[in-house]
């Protein structure tokens, strides 16, 4: 057996073995049973620490008496209502939905890929997938088929054009130029985990914006030079087959689409000329009402909902001009159907945060996080080593967990309350956790959209399967692990902001 069959027999181990956890609304709430279970014996052990701020002693609250089943029982409606990334990411949607099903975000991506020199082809498919992660699952299901026909049309194997679309969608799903959804889940998560050794700290959806948006540079980069100098080498001759029947113009836009486009273009020019008359004088609308700062000012504080409006509007615009949308009734309808696609998420919403609010509650967090801060303390790692760790632990959770949120909801509560104690900022720790997320999706088959990137490979190589991927996709993986990696060493030993 050849090292590389012995690879992919690994990782289809590795696969099965994912395949037998359950659903990650189920983990949440076996992990809510624990944290019962793991008060009562707090209470009869007597699980106690200091508080390094307060000077308290901290004890356990047991969730399975009196008075812990009746918190319980009162506040699991305010605890799902209150969570913090769920109203944030409910009205990022509506207005993203609505942008969405009018067609503009397919016709941006179908336009920056169609319209790159050959030459620039690679980079600008990694590019558009990178910025695809605002529309969802628009990357997925609209760029990766449109590479893979550009591809073969330019003589090239279209297994190239897919591996490099799917390494910018997914394994860049934590870069981008904009601040979008991901933002808001992860920055209210973190803000809900610091709370029990930090009360009032809040993380924003731009705190790590600075990195996000040097790492949009470093992904294509990296995407593009990966599918060059190594995957080309595998894929040197157009694989076709009867099922790749795709023409050029199947991605081409028409005359509506390219009005909608254009009037969508004004439309962005008028809206930065509002932000700039609103942020650029000293006690401009959007900056701080008695500072006059940007920083947490609401610009900052309410970016997702600028973009969420930006996003309608656009979307309407578009809609209207190219005739997707004939009444007020369809804008609605899009609005309605993006929210119907979050029913998953508001479900996986509800158990996670009476998980994180049971954790909190019980202050086993706070226990955990001082006494494991104090362990690591003994080994005098610095922030630049521990961050460094966690981006590897965080990779290889995510091959057994899909979910980003999800993963984020389970380890923030005990490793952003610890990292804190050791001088490593919240932002700091949640951007570690995404590179680490991101670097491994696209070799796990427990990532969504999986099984759709494999179909699309079989259109043009019918015998391939899921180990045929992850053997196609473990170069990109492993690059963006270790060009992240270094991108990140180098940003805390210059000292550089994470984002404002």
């Amino acid at each position: 057996m050849t090292s590389e069959s012995r690879w992919i027999v690994w990782l289809e181990r590795l696969e099965k073995a994912g395949d037998r956890l359950p659903h990650p609304a189920w983990l949440f709430l076996y992990f809510l049973v624990l944290v019962m279970a793991f008060s009562l014996l707090g209470t009869w052990f007597g699980w106690s620490a200091v508080h390094p701020v307060s000077g308290e002693q901290v004890t356990t609250n047991n969730l399975l008496s009196r008075d812990g089943v009746q918190w319980f029982i009162t506040h699991m409606v305010k605890n799902f209502t209150g969570f913090a990334p769920l109203g944030t990411v409910l009205v990022a949607m509506l207005g993203l939905g609505i942008a969405e099903r009018s067609g503009l975000m397919s016709a941006l991506l179908r336009q920056l890929v169609l319209i790159a020199p050959e030459r620039l082809l690679t980079f600008v498919v990694v590019f558009a997938g990178v910025q695809s992660s605002l529309a969802a699952d628009a990357g997925y299901v609209v760029l990766i088929p449109i590479a893979a026909m550009l591809f073969a049309q330019m003589g090239r194997s279209p297994l190239l054009g897919i591996a490099a679309a799917f390494a910018g969608v997914s394994g860049g799903y934590s870069a981008n130029l904009l601040i979008g959804p991901l933002d808001a889940i992860l920055a209210g998560i973190s803000t809900e985990a610091i709370q029990g050794i930090a009360e009032g700290y809040e993380v924003l959806p731009t705190a790590n914006y600075y990195f996000i948006l040097a790492s949009t540079a470093l992904v294509a980069i990296i995407g593009t030079w990966v599918t060059e100098a190594i995957l080309a080498r595998r894929f040197t001759d157009p694989e076709k087959s009867s099922g790749a029947a795709l023409t050029t113009e199947s991605g081409s836009l028409n005359a509506h689409e390219k009005r909608g486009l254009a009037a969508v273009g004004w439309m962005t020019l008028a809206t930065l000329a509002v932000l700039l008359i609103a942020l650029v004088p000293e006690m401009g609308w959007l900056r701080h009402s008695e500072t006059g700062s940007i920083i947490r000012s609401p610009f900052t504080s309410g970016i997702v909902v600028l973009i969420a409006l930006y996003a309608g509007l656009a979307g309407i615009l578009y809609g209207r001009v190219t005739r997707a949308f004939e009444s007020h009734r369809d804008i609605v309808a899009a609005m309605e159907t993006s929210m119907s696609g979050m029913a998953g998420d508001l479900v996986l919403m509800f158990f996670a945060a009476q998980f994180v609010a049971a954790f909190q509650w019980t202050d086993l967090g706070v226990i955990l996080a001082i006494t494991g801060a104090d362990g690591l303390a003994g080994f005098s790692l610095g922030p630049v080593t521990l961050l460094v760790g966690f981006v590897l632990m965080a990779a290889l959770i995510n091959l057994l967990i899909g979910s980003a949120s999800a993963k984020w909801a389970l380890i923030a509560p005990v490793f952003v309350p610890m990292f804190y104690l050791l001088d490593v900022s919240p932002e700091a720790t949640q951007l570690a956790y995404r590179i680490g997320d991101s670097s491994t999706n696209i070799i796990t088959p427990l990532m969504p959209y999986y099984g759709v990137v494999l179909a699309f490979v079989q259109r043009y190589q019918p015998t391939a399967g899921v180990g045929t991927l992850m053997a196609m996709m473990l170069p990109y993986s492993v690059a963006l692990l270790l060009g992240w990696l270094s991108l990140l060493i180098l940003w805390m030993l210059l000292g550089l902001p994470l984002g404002f």
